[in-house]
């Protein structure tokens, strides 16, 4: 074998090897990524069934259900213009109530969100700046009302 011959073999082992280790870095990264959806966006754009999902808005007046169990809770999420069904099992945050904002995730499953994660504002004024977009482009933020 000519050392051409042999420097053109290195060179495609070399990319083979990246080729195939760039393929499991973006397969460990979608695995983990997490896409932020409004309750609109749910309703409007197709979502792949067992994706991982986060959605943000304001918890639904009058939607609280505590389940007998003292762990599982049923509440809505809204943005104004549609509302997800959440369920949850697990402590709540200690801000969380209805009319609050909040982001969830979870997996959706029958038009049901199943989260493991319930994040609540953390003072008077602060919203997640997701959550923020979401209100504005369903045309129910208000100025002043929260500081991103």
């Amino acid at each position: 074998m000519t050392r051409k011959r042999r420097r053109l073999i290195a060179v495609l082992a070399g990319l083979g090897m990246l080729g195939i280790a760039t393929g499991l870095v973006l397969s460990a990264f979608s695995d983990n990524l997490v896409f932020f959806y409004s309750p609109t966006d749910l309703k409007t754009k197709p979502v792949p069934p067992g994706r991982r999902l986060r959605i943000g808005g304001l918890v639904e007046q009058a939607s609280v259900q505590h389940e007998a169990d003292g762990k599982t809770v049923e509440f809505r999420v809204t943005d104004g213009k549609s509302d997800v069904p959440v369920v949850f099992s697990g402590a709540l945050p200690d801000l969380f109530r209805e009319g609050q904002g909040v982001v969830v995730e979870g997996r959706l499953a029958a038009g049901t969100l199943r989260a493991d994660t319930v994040l609540a504002k953390h003072d008077e004024r602060y919203m997640p700046p997701e959550v923020v977009d979401a209100l504005k482009k369903s045309g129910h933020w208000q100025e002043g009302e929260a500081q991103r």
